[in-house]
């Protein structure tokens, strides 16, 4: 008796077991073909980052001593040449001086004015005023700016730290502003710092990226968005990167279309941006490779339903 339910218990596990097998087995895959001609192209590969513009060199003008300005002679925005006149300004002697001669009459303040000169404030670079804090008439300590002015205007960029092992010096880039979202410009990588910093629990580095031009629209504090490019090729034979495959043997190969027939076609890659990726040789401009797809499907009595007697049924229904 015992050996007779053995026996049955055995029976009843392999059949089981066939079950499940025969359940799971995939039905013959379904192929999803798109057909795609090789054509020629450009392929770009960049590291995206955002930055900030600001002044490369900012040196603000302060007076010598603590006074009275009396004329500025710029205004922001505008170009200066070394050793141009910025401002005059007195000093707190030559204030009360004018001040109480001008009290006296017109005659009595020129003849103080000839005597007693103002300071000119002078500007030490060339570079472009970018503040003027300052206007005539305003009382100012040695602490106080007059004006600020910039050498140049810089966009200086974030870098995440596991991207800056690929960025070099004098790398092209191209930048785009949140503010003039219409209007790019390009630049070089200028500088890449040798500290890091700490943003958002995040290290990066800083980048300096010069623009080849600056126009009228830039402003210090704009944000900016900056493609740096690490490597880019022109007029090269792209596909799809899907469309390619990888043999047993570790080479690449493209099925082509050729008669109507398909063509395992071993290729040589170059650079791919994830999308595309450019062809060395293998193929040629003009020809018709597939993009296949292939789904499996498991064997199931109704679309979305599973006969396994092991998996969970749907709410409600009873197993018999």
């Amino acid at each position: 008796m015992k050996k007779n339910k053995i026996i049955l218990i055995s029976i009843v596990v392999i059949i089981l077991i066939f079950a499940g097998i025969k359940i799971f087995i995939p039905k013959k895959s379904k192929e999803t073909v798109t057909i795609v001609t090789v054509k020629k192209g450009d392929i770009k590969i960049s590291i995206n980052a955002s930055g900030t513009v600001l002044p490369q060199n900012r040196l603000a003008i302060k007076p010598p001593l603590a006074g009275r300005v009396e004329k500025i002679l710029v205004v922001e925005g505008e170009y200066v040449k070394k050793g141009q006149i910025l401002a005059y300004m007195s000093s707190s002697d030559r204030a009360a001086i004018l001040d109480a001669a001008r009290a006296q009459g017109e005659t009595n303040l020129k003849e103080w004015e000839e005597i007693y000169k103002p300071i000119p404030l002078i500007a030490p670079i060339n570079g472009q005023v970018i503040v003027r804090g300052i206007e005539p008439g305003q009382t100012v300590t040695q602490q106080d700016a007059v004006i600020v002015l910039s050498d140049r205007l810089i966009i200086k960029v974030q870098v995440d730290e596991t991207d800056i092992g690929k960025v070099a010096k004098d790398q092209k880039a191209l930048i785009t502003f949140d503010a003039y979202p219409d209007n790019k410009i390009t630049g070089v990588v200028d500088h890449i710092y040798y500290e890091s910093k700490t943003v958002n629990n995040v290290t990066i580095y800083e980048v300096d990226v010069l623009p080849d031009t600056v126009p009228d629209f830039l402003r210090s504090g704009m944000s900016a968005n900056v493609d740096i490019i690490q490597n880019q090729k022109n007029n090269i034979l792209l596909v799809p990167s899907n469309a390619i495959k990888k043999g047993f043997e570790g080479k690449s190969f493209l099925i082509v279309l050729k008669d109507n027939k398909r063509e395992k076609r071993i290729i040589e890659t170059g650079l791919s941006d994830g999308e595309n990726t450019e062809i060395i040789n293998g193929v040629q401009e003009g020809e018709q490779v597939l993009i296949i797809k292939q789904d499996f499907a498991l064997k199931n009595k109704k679309a979305g339903e599973t006969t396994s007697p092991f998996m969970p049924q749907p709410p409600g229904r009873i197993r018999r």
